[in-house]
């Protein structure tokens, strides 16, 4: 039997990887390797990963069962341990660390407010899928998350958008001078903001493209026809690794360009499969991208 199980996507020292972790074994993380194959078969049964916190684990008590077609692989009990400290869910009131505040660009008009743990560096942003980032400031984290707040509903930027548009986005491609003069423009906005709170040191424009990293162009790469929507025992996804933007991995296949959401793997046991398989996951085809949004914001 195999002890090890996928965590899912993470982003470590500007790469993809996927993390591993097993009750006898420990953690471990694997690169992902652009050029190379994405081969893999799910096997026995998708369960909880547990929660991870200031790099302690906590394992799942029941060893629940996760439905397939989930991007998240915890119980709703692991899953409110993790929100009762989380950055995410706003409920980690007294984390010690220094936190950044950023603007992220996923296309024109698509600029959003975040923030980060700053010895997280840009992990957060390329998670996310942003084409290209520009920090914005500095500061405990109860301040920097007010300037979030204030910041967004002055500015009229979000704090979120949605996969959807994301891919629309990316599929239309991007100009990265369009996208460092976005940030420029947003990030002189806000720094000039009444809103801006005294507690946060704003931080120097910086813009980072983040092409690079994910391996697209910024032409926008192959529109994938199809997208995994699930994994199940005995599901064979196969493919050689493209791209990677966010946690969605880009697959070419002979039959056409393949979208796999690798946090679907978390919590699944898997083995390695002949890079030339046939893919018996259960996917579907992608809808035709929609519009971006007009131009225009900044």
């Amino acid at each position: 039997m195999n002890p090890w199980r996928c965590e899912g996507p993470a982003w470590r020292d500007g790469r993809p990887t996927l993390a591993w972790a097993s009750r006898t074994g420990g953690d471990r993380v694997r690169p992902l390797a652009f050029g190379g194959p994405l081969a893999f078969r799910a096997t026995g049964e998708r369960r909880c990963a547990g929660v991870r916190r200031a790099g302690r684990r906590t394992w799942c008590p029941h060893d629940a069962e996760i439905p397939a077609g989930r991007t998240t692989a915890r119980c709703p009990s692991c899953a409110a341990l993790d929100r009762s400290s989380s950055v995410a869910a706003d409920t980690a009131l007294d984390d010690p660390r220094l936190f950044a505040l950023y603007l992220a660009w996923f296309g024109p008009r698509l600029v959003k407010l975040g923030i980060t743990a700053d010895v997280r560096g840009p992990a957060r942003l390329l998670e996310q899928g942003a084409l290209a980032h520009s920090w914005l400031g500095e500061g405990p984290l109860a301040a920097v998350r007010r300037a979030e707040s204030a910041l967004g509903a002055a500015l009229d930027v979000p704090d979120r958008i949605s996969a959807r548009v994301k891919h629309a986005a990316l599929a239309a491609g991007w100009d990265p001078a369009r996208a460092a003069a976005d940030l420029s423009a947003a990030h002189a906005r806000a720094t000039a903001s009444p809103s801006w709170p005294d507690t946060v040191t704003p931080r120097a424009l910086s813009v980072a493209d983040h092409a690079p990293a994910y391996r697209v162009d910024p032409a926008g790469p192959p529109r994938p026809r199809a997208h995994v929507t699930a994994l199940a025992p005995g599901a064979v996804v196969a493919g050689t690794l493209t791209a990677v933007v966010g946690p969605y991995a880009h697959l070419d296949r002979p039959g056409g360009p393949l979208l796999v959401d690798l946090r679907l793997l978390a919590g699944w046991p898997l083995t390695a499969a002949a890079p030339d398989s046939a893919v018996t996951a259960p996917s579907r085809p992608l809808p035709a991208a929609p519009e971006p949004p007009p131009d225009g914001l900044f």
